[in-house]
């Protein structure tokens, strides 16, 4: 599909083309006038810090006004596309994202073969600042799998714009009907300060919503409550950049892109946290017998405790509980206890060891630690924690292993190094 306009901020002509993109890649755009084109994925670890709109970033190429596009692809339940433009900011239409819907619509949506697999909201997660609010909730019935969506928009009473209020279940045909239509809206001091910095000076009042003190200059709303509405599309379009349809229960108040942007990121964190869990509760695929079999070592210098993932030759990630009751933290900093650091990168050296003992195991040969290179310690390790340990296979010759390993706790990198191994003769038994 083609779509073509003018930005709603800078007033730059724009193309938008959109294509189908493989399940799983989410939404993300191209910026083609580039040299080579730029990728910028819809997620929120893109976002750059702008006011009253969502911009995508990666390293100086920047997408403006994202947030109408991805509210429509959402609302469509929209999930994997690639989005090409040769300008800086996505068109601007009515201010709404109905032209977006009706485009999509156009060209025809396809279902995939995949299993989508939203996050599902299991705690309150809440996000302030000052008299603004957003709180995710579970759904109500645990075998919902939609999004409702509570705002609450009151200004003041000063404000020509009157509180109001918005709730709905988000479907295909409760967007299309009574939240795609919705346009941004500024007020008229809001308007002449942007126009006074060279933005939206292509806009007259007839091409968005503008509140004087008696009301919309020059325009007619389409709804009562056009205004709440449109802060419902903005809501859903930045709910988009957590990168999984959200299944659960949203309210509002008052709240705008920026804080919009904080609920993702407790929201991504969450996520996290679910998979981690979900991640440590696996059960052990390489048992510790045969992980006894493959490395030579003993107490107290065995530093894997089971190894919960292998990818063929490629991948293997371990786990190791680390307690008060280690005997190293007898004498390292014993009124401190931390782990020494050497120690997490002999614990990589094994989970490396049995990843490449996957293709060694039936050659007669084991891995020998040969050298060291770009290790880094990030934070440390303590008594309670739990080391996640990952190899990832770099090249394997005849004579020689190359991983790189990682170590996290809780998520968060604790440890690297790239290490090379020896493959010698296995001694019999």
């Amino acid at each position: 599909m083609e779509l073509a306009g003018r930005g709603l901020f800078t007033g730059e002509p724009v193309c938008l083309r959109a294509h189908p993109s493989e399940p799983d890649t989410g939404i993300w755009f191209l910026r083609t006038d580039q040299n080579p084109p730029i990728r910028i994925a819809a997620t929120v670890e893109n976002v750059s810090k702008r006011a009253r709109r969502t911009s995508l970033r990666n390293g100086t190429v920047a997408i403006e006004t994202v947030e109408h596009w991805l509210s429509a692809c959402a609302g469509l339940g929209i999930d994997n596309l690639q989005v090409d433009l040769d300008a800086n900011e996505l068109p601007g239409l009515d201010g709404s994202c109905r032209g977006f819907v009706e485009t999509l619509h156009k060209a025809g949506i396809r279902e995939q073969d995949a299993e989508r697999t939203p996050h599902v909201v299991t705690d309150v997660v809440r996000v302030v600042d000052g008299d603004c609010e957003l709180v995710a909730l579970p759904p109500l019935n645990p075998e919902d799998n939609a999004l409702e969506v509570s705002y609450d928009l009151d200004y003041g009473p000063d404000s020509p714009i009157g509180h109001q209020h918005f709730r709905c279940v988000v479907t295909p045909e409760t967007f299309e009907a009574n939240i795609a239509p919705a346009r941004t809206f500024v007020l008229q001091a809001e308007a002449e300060a942007l126009r006074a910095n060279g933005l939206g000076t292509h806009l007259s009042y007839t091409d968005i919503v503008v509140f004087g003190k008696d009301g919309p200059i020059d325009n007619e709303l389409r709804f009562p409550d056009e205004c709440v509405r449109h802060k419902v599309l903005d809501l859903i379009g930045d709910l988009t950049l957590l990168g999984r349809p959200l299944v659960g229960r949203v309210y509002a108040r008052k709240s705008g892109h920026a804080l919009n942007h904080d609920l993702v990121r407790a929201l991504r964190r969450q996520s996290q946290e679910q998979a981690r869990t979900a991640f440590l509760a696996r059960r052990p695929v390489v048992s510790i017998q045969k992980v006894q079999r493959i490395l030579p070592h003993r107490y107290p210098f065995l530093m894997i405790d089971r190894v919960v993932e292998v990818e063929g030759t490629k991948r293997a990630v371990g786990i190791k509980n680390v307690t008060i009751n280690e005997p190293f933290f007898q004498g390292h900093y014993p009124g401190d206890p931390i782990m020494p650091g050497v120690l997490i990168i002999e614990a990589l050296a094994q989970i490396g060891g049995v990843l490449l003992s996957q293709e060694l195991e039936h050659k007669g040969k084991v891995a020998v630690l040969l050298s060291l290179d770009k290790v880094k310690f990030r934070r440390a390790v303590r008594p309670g924690d739990q080391l996640v340990l990952e190899a990832e296979a770099l090249r394997v010759r005849s004579t020689t292993g190359h991983v790189r390993g990682r170590a996290h706790v809780a998520g968060e990198l604790v440890a690297e190094a790239e290490i090379k191994f020896i493959l010698t003769d296995a001694e019999p038994h």
